[in-house]
């Protein structure tokens, strides 16, 4: 994490958390450590932002959405290669790289809690770290406790939002032509990427900031080309930033960054994304 990201190497454990669980889980971790001086506000801002989509359980939900589950393997190699190339560029770019390298009190970061001591190996060491880290556990019974806790307050305080917003934003795409026009740029973009169906496509290109549901949900009923639907349904995943539940989950959270600078990497993530999934497509179909 620390060469090619820039990061902490606990990052990797967020990063975890969320590709094999689920993005706010990832943020919420992400806020807790950035609370605790664990991580500066870059190094917040950069993991809740770039390693923070939903779950693997959930992408293949979105497959199955365009009927194409049969392509699991490749379309989740796929979300992981955009998705590393997107981090290592981005975390460059504003607004990521206009945040400062302090944590939350304003302190400067000490990376000393990496460092590997003389005559012990990583393994070694890591092995160390989790005997330490488990035996500050009191008892089985307050892990389960604190876990139920964390659980239903997530679940309380996101359902709602996700329901509220994904129903809004299905029915301003089906209803209205906001996304249509708001799509319109990406016309020529995907058809340059040589995709079929370019113009429904760029209808859902946007969509997703509102809810990453929502654009399989159209391509299923409204396109059908499968390069085309794949495409969408990787890129849906990979713009991560969906206000339904990751984007409210972040700008709930501690971690310092806007609606406009989400609305920011949304866009950037989208244009860098969007043509290795089309090149990844062009190989399966």
């Amino acid at each position: 994490m620390r060469p090619v990201f820039r990061l902490p190497g606990r990052a990797a454990i967020d990063c975890i958390s969320s590709w094999l669980g689920d993005g706010t889980v990832g943020v919420l971790l992400t806020s807790k450590q950035y609370e605790q001086k664990k991580y500066t506000t870059r190094e917040a801002a950069v993991v809740a932002t770039m390693f923070s989509p939903v779950g693997i359980s959930f992408s293949l939900v979105v497959l199955t959405q365009v009927g194409l589950e049969n392509y699991f393997v490749p379309f989740y190699a796929t979300i992981c290669l955009s998705g590393v190339v997107a981090a290592m560029i981005i975390q460059f770019l504003p607004p990521l790289s206009y945040k400062k390298d302090t944590y939350i009190d304003g302190t400067a970061p000490n990376n000393n809690d990496e460092l590997i001591p003389e005559g012990q190996s990583a393994v070694k060491f890591g092995y160390q770290l989790a005997l330490e880290r488990a035996s500050k556990v009191k008892s089985l019974s307050s892990v389960a406790k604190e876990g139920l806790h964390s659980a239903l307050d997530m679940m309380f305080g996101v359902l709602p939002v996700v329901m509220a917003v994904g129903t809004v934003g299905l029915i301003i795409a089906e209803a209205t032509p906001i996304f249509t026009w708001l799509g319109a740029p990406f016309v020529p973009v995907l058809e340059m990427l040589n995709l079929p169906e370019a113009t429904a496509a760029a209808e859902t290109v946007l969509v997703g900031f509102t809810d990453m549901y929502v654009p399989s949900i159209i391509a299923a009923s409204s396109i059908d080309s499968d390069l085309t639907k794949f495409v969408i349904a990787a890129l849906s995943i990979t713009q991560l930033i969906f206000m339904s539940e990751t984007g409210s989950v972040i700008l709930s959270s501690k971690i310092p960054v806007n609606v406009f600078e989400l609305m920011a990497i949304f866009v950037l993530r989208t244009l860098i994304t969007l043509p290795i999934i089309a090149l990844c497509g062009h190989l399966l179909f």
